[in-house]
């Protein structure tokens, strides 16, 4: 039995590469799988469940199909799909968890992340963050037309281009290596999955010396990235296009 672990597939209509390459994964999955977590920013952009995505319907069959028959799927939201809601969920037979959740695997307490809160050295997007995860604030933008929200999600992606391409220092986007170890202290786990960064590696030492290990996920711009956790322990693996 293995449960697998996916993020930064960055969804879309453009990318059909990508979704194609998802549901050859997906259709992969067998009765031996225990669970399928989505550690965020599954689609390129979200603007609301009212949002329609005719080119996602066979993605969300699929899951649904494997959600119903196979095993169950569990969803966090990411920096770029942290709107999907309850109506999105249900149609791809997702459970969303709340950030950050802690799961029991094979007897070990793991904690799961999208990895954007990690990043606490890029101050001006936290604050942002702050502000948009609040409900209110969701509800308000919910209430935009969706045209009207399209827009300003894209002003916002443009924004995020350009501050990517005047950033001098870039490990002011990654991780905060001391908020790692605060995070998993504060919630006694010894083992910690993320994604956000697109850089993929495990990384030992992540509490302390000879204490902790932290396993990013890599995202699925040029191959997939998969995690397969199992009673005898963890593999990170690439799928070629």
């Amino acid at each position: 039995m293995s449960v697998y672990f996916i993020s930064d597939l960055h969804l879309s209509e453009q990318r059909d590469d990508i979704n194609q390459a998802l549901l050859q994964f997906l259709s992969k999955i067998t009765e031996q799988t225990q669970a399928l977590y989505i550690l965020g920013d599954f689609l390129e952009y979200w603007v609301g469940d009212d949002h329609p995505c005719k080119w996602f319907k066979p993605i969300q069959d699929k899951l649904k199909d494997i959600a119903e028959h196979i095993c169950p799927i569990y969803f966090i939201h990411g920096n770029r799909d942290f709107l999907i809601g309850e109506k999105f969920a249900d149609k791809c037979g997702m459970k969303i968890l709340p950030e950050p959740s802690v799961v029991n695997l094979y007897n070990q307490n793991v904690l799961l992340m999208h990895g954007d809160s990690l990043c606490t050295q890029d101050e001006s997007y936290q604050k942002l963050r702050k502000w948009v995860r609040k409900p209110w604030m969701q509800y308000l933008f919910s209430l935009l037309p969706l045209k009207t929200r399209l827009s300003i999600f894209g002003a916002g992606r443009k924004k995020s281009k350009e501050k990517q391409q005047t950033v001098t220092d870039m490990s002011i986007l990654d991780v905060s290596l001391p908020e790692v170890a605060i995070q998993m202290k504060m919630h006694d786990v010894k083992l910690l999955i993320h994604g956000h960064t697109h850089r993929p590696a495990i990384h030992h030492n992540a509490i302390e010396q000879n204490i902790g290990v932290r396993i990013v996920l890599g995202d699925w711009y040029d191959h997939g990235s998969v995690l397969e956790v199992n009673k005898d322990g963890y593999l990170l693996f690439s799928l070629q296009f």
